[in-house]
């Protein structure tokens, strides 16, 4: 075929709703209409597995159904916010996180509950400082290598300053103690880092650093270094160290393919402790099946691959990093949670995003929803304004 054939092929028949196809697959509502349909399956499921755990079966209903109105609320907020703005204040976001997770360790102000002082507030009032903490670390991981984008190769600049950032969060969440939560807030940092361009001969030698020292704080920890062992051996320690996990599975099992029905499963009810937090995924597979579950998993995995579409459109080094950030947070959670209730991980409290309850993931998953909404209506302007600097640039 030569060129002047070539030129007179014609071109595609005119498409007039393809702003609204666009519309419908745009990866920014993807996300949403997922985290929207986990939030729902989650108030239904957490009804059966909380029903009996209070004289009011309403109580754990009736306190998810307003964590999730507020966080509706806090992801409409954020999604209208400047995130410029915002970021200009990025220094001062990450030293008051740092200052809170410092109070939380203080006797008489943090809350403490279960061996581990995690929570700041009052009786009932109070919220889980980490929670926040990590989105803080986002921000700041996210501002400070934008901003030195060109340096991102030199070990000091490019690295090892990031990594203080990265590391002045995940030794105060460590000291609560909370190593699931510091693990997940480390590789969500180690992720930007490496989005943002760092040398693979200074990444694996930290992996490698970090898991040496998870291993020596483990076994200088007695309850900690007991639930691990106990994890290699299910079976063996039913009824004591993996007591909780062996129920998780015999939930699975009991629940099979199609599961025994909404409201039906008798796990959470005499046997499957915090059924209705870090495992309520177990009860799902009992009472809906492994159908149901896996298609849950296909919900997260489809939010991952709808927050990459997204990433793609990003304007600067900052949004970029911020969104993989937001996105990182929620799904790396998720897996550690399905990891965990399946028994591919050793036993640690996690909630599942959306679903589980507990205000204050909840409050956070919605402003990380915000964030993606709020991208998703400046990119393109961020992207025009930044192009017409360029252009000005260019002519002077």
């Amino acid at each position: 075929m030569d060129a002047a054939t070539a030129i007179e092929l014609p071109s595609a028949p005119p498409f007039p709703e393809r702003g609204r196809v666009r519309l419908l697959i745009n990866p920014a509502a993807v996300i949403v209409l997922c985290a929207i349909g986990l939030a729902v399956l989650g108030l239904i499921v957490l009804f059966s597995a909380s029903v009996s755990l209070k004289a009011d079966p309403y109580f754990y209903l009736v306190k998810q159904v307003f964590g999730v109105g507020a966080a509706a609320v806090l992801c409409l907020i954020t999604s209208r916010v400047d995130l410029d703005f915002v970021r200009r204040s990025s220094r001062w976001i990450g030293i008051g996180a740092l200052v809170l997770l410092a109070l939380v360790l203080v006797p008489h102000l943090g809350v403490a509950a279960k061996g581990s002082r995690r929570w700041l507030g009052h009786g009932s009032v109070r919220f889980q400082v980490s929670e926040f903490a990590k989105l803080a670390m986002v921000f700041c991981l996210a501002h400070y290598l934008a901003l030195n984008q060109t340096r991102i190769g030199d070990l000091k600049r490019g690295f090892l300053y990031p990594l203080g950032i990265i590391g002045a969060f995940v030794l105060l969440i460590a000291r609560e103690p909370d190593l699931g939560t510091a693990a997940l807030a480390l590789s969500v940092g180690l992720v930007l880092v490496f989005l943002a361009g760092a040398k693979w001969r200074y990444i694996l030698p930290t992996i490698a650093l970090a898991v040496l020292v998870f291993a020596v704080v483990v076994v200088h920890m007695p309850n900690r270094l007991r639930r691990f062992t106990a994890f290699l051996d299910v079976q063996g320690n039913r009824q004591g160290g993996t007591y909780q996990l062996y129920q998780s599975e015999e939930a699975f099992a009991a629940g099979g393919l199609g599961g025994a029905g909404l409201g039906n499963g008798r796990q959470q009810i005499n046997f499957l402790p915090e059924a209705h937090t870090d495992f309520i995924f177990a009860v799902m597979g009992e009472e809906l099946g492994l159908g149901f579950t896996l298609g849950v998993v296909g919900v997260y995995a489809l939010m991952f691959g709808a927050g990459l579409a997204h990433l793609k459109r990003a304007p600067n080094l900052f949004h970029f990093l911020l969104v993989a950030g937001c996105l990182a947070l929620m799904c790396l959670q998720a897996i550690i949670n399905l990891g965990v209730v399946t028994g591919v991980l050793p036993t640690k409290g996690m909630s599942l995003p959306f679903i589980s309850a507990g205000l204050s993931n909840l409050l956070l998953m919605g402003i990380l929803v915000g964030i993606i909404l709020n991208t998703h209506r400046t990119w393109g302007k961020v992207a025009i304004a930044e192009g017409g600097r360029s252009m000005r640039e260019v002519h002077s």
